[in-house]
């Protein structure tokens, strides 16, 4: 399957499930799209509407739906910026948990906005330094 090859290494430090989900997407846009971009873009808006991004790896969410304002929207629309995996329609509580979960300081005085930002920080230097080893 050429999901698996292509599987990001954050993917593959997730569970089975969402290792499947993105595979299975994955060569479903293949075989639609083609190869590209497209494809992986496909096989995330599908990974993030079951899963969240935390730290280096992707863990499964309390409900399922959009993630993020750019996860709502069709391929037609004019892009928005994604929260890059965090589940940035969660309640303000999720995101502390969250959060607590990566040490991030001052995390019960953020605003939610300011929660997703944080995390999706903290999501981005664990997986950098996964990456390195």
């Amino acid at each position: 399957m050429p999901g698996r090859e292509d599987m990001p290494s954050t993917i593959r430090r997730s569970n089975e499930k969402a290792q499947d989900t993105w595979a299975k997407t994955h060569d479903s846009a293949v075989e639609t799209y083609g190869e590209g971009e497209r494809s992986h873009r496909t096989a995330f808006a599908a990974l993030k509407h079951s899963f969240e991004k935390v730290g280096d790896h992707w863990e499964p969410k309390g409900r399922k739906g959009p993630s993020d304002e750019q996860s709502e929207r069709s391929y037609r629309e004019t892009p928005v910026p994604t929260a890059g995996g965090v589940d940035a329609n969660a309640s303000k509580e999720h995101l502390v948990e969250v959060a607590g979960k990566l040490d991030i300081p001052g995390r019960t005085d953020m605003n939610k906005a300011e929660l997703v930002k944080a995390i999706e920080k903290a999501n981005n230097r664990r997986t950098a330094k996964a990456r390195e080893r």
